[in-house]
């Protein structure tokens, strides 16, 4: 009975403890924290104790995991439970682990200098051409002659235009008075035939 007291009395107080993995980061950009929780938590709630890192964006598998092994022997000696994944990284990279070595190479690898590929010799490699400023200079004096008769030749066809243009108002202008004068001696020898009529009627 006094066993069963004791067991009711501390109930409450007995916490189920689960080793799993809690996401940060952002969209994109995952991190996880390997952390010892109370296994009736969210998975981004509080957390008892954070015993490693997981990052999937590292290039290297083998560096990805890092795990705190004394921790994790405390916690899984008070009866905390692994989840899946946390087991999979705890056998690989535990005290016992199976991929020690290749840890220890790929942080060796990822500490160390960033070495490029060759990427072989360019597709296409732009020739040097020497300069000539002399023959720049020499080469800039025809064109400036050849802009300068250009111009000149231009402003000849625009006076032509006008010249030609003056001529045909000229000519039409005379055109329109020669015309004006016909019309005007005609009007007179009319007006002297109905005078010369009128008198030899009246006669």
């Amino acid at each position: 009975m006094m066993c069963l007291e004791i067991y009711e009395a501390n109930r409450r107080y007995v916490v189920a403890v689960r080793i799993r993995m809690k996401k940060l980061g952002r969209k994109h950009r995952p991190f996880f924290r390997i952390c010892a929780v109370d296994s009736r938590a969210p998975r981004d709630g509080r957390v008892l104790e954070e015993l490693g890192t997981y990052d999937p964006m590292i290039p290297e598998t083998d560096a990805r995991a890092a795990l705190n092994n004394e921790r994790f022997a405390y916690w899984l000696g008070v009866g905390a439970q692994m989840s899946d994944r946390v087991k999979v990284l705890f056998k690989k990279y535990g005290p016992e682990g199976t991929h020690l070595e290749a840890r220890e190479s790929a942080l060796a690898k990822r500490s160390g200098p960033r070495v490029l590929p060759d990427f072989g010799a360019p597709a296409y490699v732009p020739s040097a051409e020497p300069e000539a400023p002399e023959a720049d200079e020499t080469s800039a004096a025809p064109e400036g002659d050849e802009a300068a008769k250009d111009k000149t030749e231009v402003v000849a066809e625009v006076a032509t235009d006008s010249e030609s243009a003056e001529a045909d108002v000229a000519e039409t202008d005379t055109d329109s008075g020669a015309s004006a004068e016909s019309t005007e001696s005609g009007a007179e020898e009319a007006a002297g035939g109905e005078k010369a009529a009128e008198e030899d009627k009246s006669e």
